[in-house]
């Protein structure tokens, strides 16, 4: 395996023809054809189904001895010794031929083995300052230069910024990940990942979430500045009071999406953070680690 395996499957270059038991010793033989295209034997998939020792099937010779009726369907037969009536035999079904589960070796399928500190030597998209409409130009001409397939690592360095240029961030990571099967998106964070940093890693799964030794998340609730004047008509007053609520309504509801993709697959509840959020939640990398917030350290 090479130390930047992608997952816990075993790639051999070739394709697997035949899969049969060994007569001596009952050992399975695979023959590979090297000018094929690499294939992925699954270490987790079930082993070919044993073929049968005792010879040849002949459950469906038994069957076509069997006397039918007009309509075709097999005609019970009655027992000579007892006068009982013997049913005929069911057809054993055929084995199911072995696939391979997960054929894709960038795509995660829930069994993604840790990258080596190898794999982010060279970093396709590296960033960092304030998350804003800068750093968004800067990510997008990045990620059109990365390469078309493999891995994709991103390198985050922040102290936070604007929420919303951080899911837009997000939600091309998002995009891409679903329509380019060939590429595989790692989040890597250095230093610091505050507030819009941490929003940007949300849209990554855990298992494609590393931080570097010693870097700080800090999760937060959104910060709101505003200051509400009321005057004319009372009719009027009421309308722009409800517009400031829904305002704040709807900043939470999409602040608690993030949380969500956040904790999945962690050991860390919306309780939690939601207690923990709006007086800033700090965590260092290994805390994140055993929290199951990230994946890894380096």
């Amino acid at each position: 395996m090479p130390a930047c395996a992608i997952t816990r499957n075993t790639w051999v270059r070739g394709s697997v023809c035949a899969a049969e038991p060994f007569p001596n010793n009952g050992q399975m033989i695979m023959t590979l054809d090297a000018s094929t295209a690499p294939v992925a034997i699954n270490s987790s998939a079930r082993p070919c189904p044993p073929s049968d020792a005792a010879g040849p099937d002949t459950s469906a010779a038994a069957e076509e001895s069997m006397p039918t009726t007009a309509d075709g369907k097999t005609q019970a037969v009655p027992d000579a010794t007892n006068g009982t009536v013997d049913a005929p035999p069911t057809p054993r079904p055929s084995a199911p031929a072995p696939t391979s589960e997960n054929s894709n070796p960038i795509a995660p399928a829930g069994d993604v083995a840790a990258l080596a500190p190898e794999c982010f030597r060279d970093p396709a998209v590296r960033l960092s300052g304030t998350v804003d409409y800068f750093m968004y130009e800067n990510f997008r001409a990045q990620l059109a230069s990365a390469p078309s397939e493999g891995l994709i690592v991103i390198e985050l360095s922040t102290l936070g910024g604007d929420p919303e240029v951080a899911r837009m961030m997000g939600e091309d990571i998002r995009y891409h990940t679903e329509v380019d099967p060939k590429r595989r998106f790692v989040f890597l964070g250095k230093a610091a990942i505050y507030s819009a940093g941490t929003t940007f890693m949300s849209f990554f799964a855990r298992e494609n979430r590393y931080l570097t030794r010693g870097t700080r998340l800090m999760i937060h609730e959104r910060k709101l500045t505003k200051t509400l004047e009321i005057s004319g008509p009372l009719t009027t007053c009421i309308a722009n009071v409800k517009a400031t609520l829904h305002e704040i309504e709807s900043s939470i509801e999409i602040q608690n999406e993030g949380f969500a993709n956040l904790i999945v697959g962690s050991r860390v509840t919306m309780d939690e953070v939601l207690k923990k959020a709006p007086s800033n939640w700090y965590l260092e990398a290994q805390e994140a680690q055993s929290l199951g917030l990230i994946e890894g350290i380096l």
